[in-house]
C-alpha cells in the first residue's frame, strides 16, 4: 500500500501565526514540502482535497453561521489566478464569490481604503476569495510614494507613521471579523526571482499569454526588494492565530495549489460544521408534509 503524503503537515509548515522576526528570506520558494510527490501525483491528490473543500462548503452553506475569507497575495506571475481556478473548481459556484482588486476607482478613493474590500466580504454561509486585498494599501503606495501623494488624504495623515497605523488598523479589522464568525486565511505565494523571470518571458514569447503581460510588470520587478521588505513588515504585524498567513512556495504551481487547498480544507474541517438538525416539532412537520405528498 503506497505511503500517503502528509499534506496536513506540509500545509501546517507554511502557517505563520506569530510574525515576530519573520522574514521571507528564511523561506524557500522552491521548497518541495517533503511530500515526495511528482507533478502528476500532486494533481491527482489535489482532486481529493478539492472534494473535501466542496463537502465543507455544503455544510458551511447549510449551517449559515460562519463565513470564510481567503486572501491571495504575491508578486506578479506568482500564480494567484491559477490557484483560484484549480482550488475552487469543484465548489458550488453559488456559495463562492471571487473578487479581484486592481487600482481603486474614483468612487473607491473617496472612501477609506477598507471600504471597497468590506463591501465584497462574504456573508454567512459563503466563501469569499480575494485576489489581492487591503494589503495592497501597505505595499504599492509604500514602494511607490507617488501613489500615496496622489491620494485624497490630509497631508498631516500621510507621514511616515502611516504604514504602522494602517497595519494596526488591518490587524484590528481582521480581529473584529474573526469575532463575527469569519474564518480568515491569508496566502502569500512566494515566487523565486528566477522563476518569475521565466514566467514573465513566457508571457512575452507565447502569443496566448501576451494579454497577461502588463507595462508595469518590469517596473515592479525592479522594485522586488522593496516589495519583499514591505511584505515582511505586513506579515510580522498581522500574523495571528485567528488570521494566519500561509507562506506558500510557488515555484511549482501544482504544489502551491495543493498546499493552498489543503490549508483551506483543513481549516474548514476544524470548524466542525454540521448540517442543521430538526427538533421534534420540525420532524413532525416533515412527517406531515410526507403524508401530504403521499
Amino acid at each position: 500500500m503506497p505511503i500517503q503524503p502528509d499534506l496536513r503537515g506540509a500545509a501546517t509548515a507554511c502557517r505563520v501565526t506569530d510574525g515576530a522576526l519573520f522574514s521571507l528570506a528564511d523561506r524557500r520558494s522552491d521548497e518541495a514540502g517533503g511530500l515526495g510527490l511528482s507533478k502528476k501525483e500532486g494533481e491527482e491528490a489535489l482532486a481529493g482535497v478539492v472534494a473535501r473543500i466542496s463537502a465543507q462548503q455544503e455544510r458551511l452553506y447549510a449551517d449559515a453561521r460562519w463565513s470564510v475569507l481567503c486572501i491571495l497575495q504575491g508578486m506578479d506571475a506568482s500564480g494567484k489566478d491559477g490557484a483560484i481556478k484549480h482550488v475552487f473548481s469543484g465548489v458550488n459556484p453559488q456559495g463562492v464569490h471571487v473578487e479581484s482588486f486592481s487600482a481603486p476607482s474614483t468612487l473607491e478613493r473617496s472612501h477609506g481604503y477598507l471600504w471597497r474590500h468590506d463591501v465584497a466580504l462574504p456573508r454567512r454561509g459563503r466563501v469569499g476569495v480575494h485576489n489581492r486585498s487591503w494589503y495592497e494599501e501597505v505595499l504599492v503606495p509604500r514602494v511607490q510614494p507617488s501613489v500615496l501623494q496622489a491620494a485624497p488624504l490630509p497631508a498631516n495623515l500621510t507621514g511616515p507613521q502611516i504604514w504602522a497605523e494602517r497595519l494596526e488598523d488591518i490587524a484590528a479589522h481582521e480581529r473584529y471579523l474573526s469575532r463575527q464568525g469569519m474564518l480568515i486565511l491569508k496566502f502569500y505565494l512566494h515566487l523565486g526571482e528566477e522563476e518569475q523571470r521565466e514566467r514573465l518571458l513566457a508571457r512575452i514569447d507565447d502569443p496566448a499569454k501576451n494579454w497577461k503581460f502588463q507595462a508595469g510588470d518590469l517596473a515592479d520587478r525592479a522594485r522586488r526588494g522593496d516589495y519583499v521588505l514591505a511584505y515582511d513588515e505586513a506579515i510580522r504585524a498581522t500574523a495571528a492565530p485567528h488570521a494566519p498567513w500561509f507562506i506558500i512556495p510557488a515555484d511549482r504551481k501544482w504544489l502551491a495549489r495543493l498546499l493552498i487547498a489543503e490549508a483551506v480544507a483543513g481549516a474548514m474541517e476544524s470548524l466542525d460544521l454540521q448540517f442543521p438538525s430538526l427538533d421534534s416539532s420540525g420532524k413532525a412537520r416533515l412527517l406531515h408534509a410526507r403524508d401530504a405528498l403521499s
